[in-house]
């Protein structure tokens, strides 16, 4: 029997974004040269498969450093950890690679520039992330955590001419819009990089899923349900009307969501690798007899560096 049409129109960009390839990398590369096992604070990014490919390699997940032996090789995630976790690291004698994220790295450097001239800072973000826990332990000063805009007027800082903000990098562009917008309403003198400190592959999936959700019917979004930013990619979707789901792989998928549908959009959370993508179409053709295209969009070519004890020198030619 003939199977059905289905046109699956691929977003872009989507999945890995550059700071996540970083940390993979890091993870890789460390067990490359001090060899296995080599131990991960938290999952290295918000991804089981990820994680299990590593441990596959001879990773070790934990979740705090107190479950590491003294002196183990010890990657930090890419979402930063604060200063305790790192001064319990230290105390424990680890080797410690940090897989931070450069974009969140600069949200904590700014932060402690304003805490440091004395002013309060509103960390706009999500209780209980690795990455809020990890900037709101590397601002030495009073942090406010707030996540919506109707929290702002139960803000009570010091001295609200001395009030700044950071934000979480995952969050979604508008709503971080809208709490920066209160946020300027209540306290006028109030000073932050307005939506700069969401990083760009955040802001480059995100405008992607808007544009996919005009050409299709349904929005799969493939990622994990603790990711952030793949939450936050299929809530967008949601919002512009268009039904989308979150799947963690194609397993997750559910043949009744299809039910009147001619097209389906998927994109992948910053976190999630192409595989899953794949996996999630190799499916669809089980039922459907599947079309593929990609639609146009920003091609990134972002790339961050490794930390210095994982870059491979060049050997210094003698002297003639």
């Amino acid at each position: 029997m003939d199977m059905p049409p289905l046109r699956v129109v691929l977003a872009q960009p989507r999945g890995f974004c550059a700071g996540v390839e970083r940390a993979i990398a890091i993870v890789e590369r460390a067990l490359e040269r001090y060899g296995a096992p080599v131990y991960v604070r938290h999952e290295i990014v918000h991804n089981r498969h990820v994680v299990q490919d590593l441990e596959s390699k001879g990773a070790r997940f934990v979740k705090e450093v107190d479950e590491i032996p003294e002196g183990a090789t010890t990657v930090f995630s890419a979402h930063g950890v604060s200063a305790r976790v790192e001064q319990a690291g230290r105390a424990r004698g680890l080797s410690v690679i940090d897989a931070a994220c450069p974009l969140v790295t600069k949200v904590h450097k700014e932060g402690q520039r304003y805490a440091a001239r004395g002013f309060d800072v509103v960390l706009i973000g999500h209780a209980g992330h690795p990455e809020v826990e990890g900037t709101m332990g590397r601002i030495d000063g009073t942090v406010h955590l707030i996540s919506e805009a109707a929290e702002v007027d139960r803000l009570e800082p010091r001295d609200p001419s001395k009030l700044a903000f950071v934000t979480q990098t995952t969050l979604s562009v508008d709503d971080t819009r809208d709490v920066i917008q209160a946020l300027r309403r209540r306290f006028p003198a109030i000073v932050g990089p307005d939506t700069r400190d969401i990083c760009y592959a955040t802001q480059n999936r995100q405008s992607a899923v808007r544009a996919l959700a005009a050409e299709v019917d349904l929005i799969l979004v493939v990622g994990a349900g603790n990711s952030s930013n793949s939450n936050r990619l299929r809530e967008i979707g949601a919002t512009t009307g268009t039904p989308s789901h979150l799947v963690g792989s194609a397993d997750a998928l559910e043949l009744d969501w299809l039910e009147g549908v001619r097209s389906i959009g998927i994109t992948a959370g910053a976190s999630a690798p192409e595989s899953l993508v794949q996996g999630l179409i190799d499916r669809l053709r089980t039922h459907y007899a599947v079309s593929v295209e990609t639609l146009a969009g920003i091609v990134e070519n972002v790339q961050f560096r490794l930390p210095d004890e994982l870059v491979e020198r060049a050997p210094v030619s003698a002297a003639r």
